[in-house]
């Protein structure tokens, strides 16, 4: 395996993750996926998705990898503490969007390679679109 998430695994997510959107009904998606730095491998909106669901998805991503835990986790937790979320708003330039559809990916042995973000749908089908991405690469979803 490589050390880090490549393309072609990124790839495999989010044309899976579109495709269990497509079985499931789910509204129009779009998917990301960062690596554990933050930075975007591969980004796709499906036709008819709403032109900010890009943006949410990287959030959701990029809110999980850099919180090391999944995005929905992160804003459950962040609630309770508005003044936090807020800072970490601005310190972030408005790229975190603790929700859920945020998904960690790990390898075999647990070792984090990054996140994935759905965004288009209510969270609990974004994750489920999510995690079966993840899965089809052969990896490990750390969600909810």
């Amino acid at each position: 395996m490589p050390l880090d998430l490549d393309l072609a695994r990124a790839t495999i997510i989010v044309d899976a993750a579109i495709a269990k959107a497509r079985e499931t009904s789910t509204k129009p998606q779009a998917v990301a996926v960062v690596d554990t730095g933050g930075h975007v491998i591969v980004v796709k909106r499906e036709d008819n998705a709403g032109f900010l669901y890009v943006d949410m998805a990287i959030g959701k991503a990029w809110a999980s990898v850099s919180m090391r835990r999944p995005a929905g986790v992160t804003g459950e937790r962040l609630m309770e503490r508005p003044g936090v979320m807020s800072v970490i708003g601005q310190i972030s330039g408005g790229r975190f969007m603790p929700a859920g559809g945020g998904v960690l990916i790990r390898d075999a042995e647990g070792r984090l390679l990054g996140a994935v973000g759905v965004a288009g749908d209510v969270a609990p089908k974004d994750e489920v679109c999510a995690i079966a991405g993840i899965e089809a690469a052969g990896l490990k979803a750390e969600a909810r």
